[in-house]
């Protein structure tokens, strides 16, 4: 395939994620024209369709499929060969792509980004807020260089990196602040506010109180935090956050908030990232600062 491009190989990629011309292009930074036509160049080199054209979406073909594995091996590559030349070339700058969980990034990313900002004045910080399982897909891919979620995660590819641990808190309406702390066993009896399906606290929280998927219950979801606690201060029920989020959740919001007993529920919160990055001692650095931020909000 004379004359491939690591370009094409990017576009190609955007393209496979996407599943749509226009999503794909729009993620590039190029028209949907241009991406056409470098993905039809891509196939012409190819000697076959990588792609099926739907009117809404597009799917890979069974080529494409196997092009794709190549392709990604081949740009987390280059992107390890860069990361080379940036670790040797002294204190940490130019881009990083940070990934972090939505329970954690309203409350840690400010401080974070003024903390990081302060000690590597070059850096030029990229950052995306998903859940856990989309985000060690972008860090296996190399679309990410580190990621801070809820620890363990668990793949061999990753190196983890604790960076504090913090204790949940319940939530419930202003007419119960001087009832009883309520047990595991109590709350499986109440109506329990969780995070949608996706989020590894929802699941936390869920181990905490003894609820398996398996068992019938009725149990609210919110899209956030944020929401969750808005839910309760109009009555619906109780829900659990991480302590971090309590001073911003429930300042504008008239709940009860509560600590349970020990063993109080907890999480360890950390930074995760490629085992093969180069720039190992330079997150290592990074760990640091988050650790001393997050330790901070925390205590």
């Amino acid at each position: 395939m004379i004359g491939l491009t690591i370009k094409q190989l990017r576009y190609f990629d955007a393209l496979a994620r996407h599943q749509h011309f226009g999503r794909a292009a729009e993620s590039c930074s190029i028209s949907q024209p241009a991406l056409s036509l470098q993905i039809k160049e891509l196939e012409n080199m190819a000697g076959a369709a990588l792609v099926e054209r739907g009117a809404r979406t597009v799917r890979l073909t069974a080529i494409g499929d196997d092009f794709i594995l190549k392709a990604r091996e081949v740009l987390v590559a280059v992107d390890e060969l860069e990361d080379l030349i940036r670790a040797s070339q002294g204190p940490f700058a130019g881009r990083f792509r940070l990934g972090v969980i939505p329970t954690v990034a309203p409350y840690l990313l400010p401080d974070t980004i003024t903390a990081l900002s302060a000690h590597f004045p070059e850096i030029e910080l990229e950052l995306r807020e998903s859940v856990t399982k989309s985000l060690v897909a972008d860090l296996l891919e190399s679309r990410l260089d580190a990621a801070i979620v809820a620890l363990p995660i668990s793949e061999p590819a990753l190196r983890e990196f604790a960076l504090f641990q913090e204790d949940f808190v319940l939530v419930r309406p202003l007419n119960d602040a001087n009832k009883p702390v309520p047990s595991p066993d109590m709350l499986k009896t109440m109506r329990l506010l969780l995070l949608e399906e996706g989020h590894c606290f929802r699941d936390q929280a869920l181990s905490f109180c003894e609820i398996t998927k398996a068992q019938p219950r009725q149990l609210m979801e919110g899209s956030s935090l944020s929401t969750l606690v808005q839910m309760v201060g109009a009555g619906m029920g109780v829900t659990l956050i991480p302590e971090m989020a309590m001073p911003l959740e429930t300042r504008s919001t008239d709940v009860s908030v509560v600590r349970f007993p020990s063993p109080r529920p907890s999480r360890t919160i950390g930074m995760v990232w490629r085992k093969t990055n180069p720039l190992g001692d330079q997150l290592m650095q990074v760990g640091a600062i988050v650790r001393g931020v997050g330790q901070k909000e925390n205590y």
